[in-house]
């Protein structure tokens, strides 16, 4: 039947949303260690997973597609719609893998965004010590917009 076809692949595609989840709270561990050395890796293992949830996307909707219209929804039906119209016990299954999505979805977002903030910081952080070593300084004008001011001065104690 459609429908344990439709259930098969969704359990897949909660199952790569955990490794996904797993990835980037690796990815953080990372970050906040500031050991960045396996950074790069950690990121391409995140563009991995990605990727197989792209393909996993493709059947769920190819299968969801079939079940929808065996069950006269149409192309395309929501998880909600297709739970509505499938045949016990299908119903239940389906909206619980809806729940599941929901909160994986919202975990990801959560810390993609923070992995993203600390990326950020970090990429901030060495572009100001590069330009401390060049003798320039980012500075802001009255307008708000950034500026980079020209090589100071410097002091040189000889005696040292």
């Amino acid at each position: 039947m459609g429908l344990a076809e439709v259930s098969n692949i969704l359990w897949r595609e909660r199952e790569m949303l955990e490794l996904l989840l797993f990835k980037l709270d690796e990815e953080q561990l990372i970050l906040t260690s500031s050991r960045t050395r396996w950074l790069a890796r950690a990121t391409k293992e995140v563009e991995m997973v990605l990727e197989e949830i792209r393909r996993t996307e493709l059947a769920r909707a190819v299968e969801v597609d079939n079940a929808g219209t065996v069950l006269g929804l149409g192309p395309n039906p929501s998880l909600t719609r297709l739970a509505d119209a499938a045949p016990e016990p299908w119903p239940d299954l389906l909206r619980d893998h809806r729940v599941a999505f929901l909160a994986l979805t919202a975990e990801i977002t959560e810390l993609a965004a923070h992995n993203r903030d600390l990326l950020t910081s970090g990429q901030l952080a060495a572009r100001d010590a590069l330009l401390s070593f060049t003798g320039e300084e980012r500075t802001y004008s009255p307008t708000g917009a950034t500026v980079t001011s020209g090589p100071r001065p410097r002091l040189l104690d000889e005696a040292m």
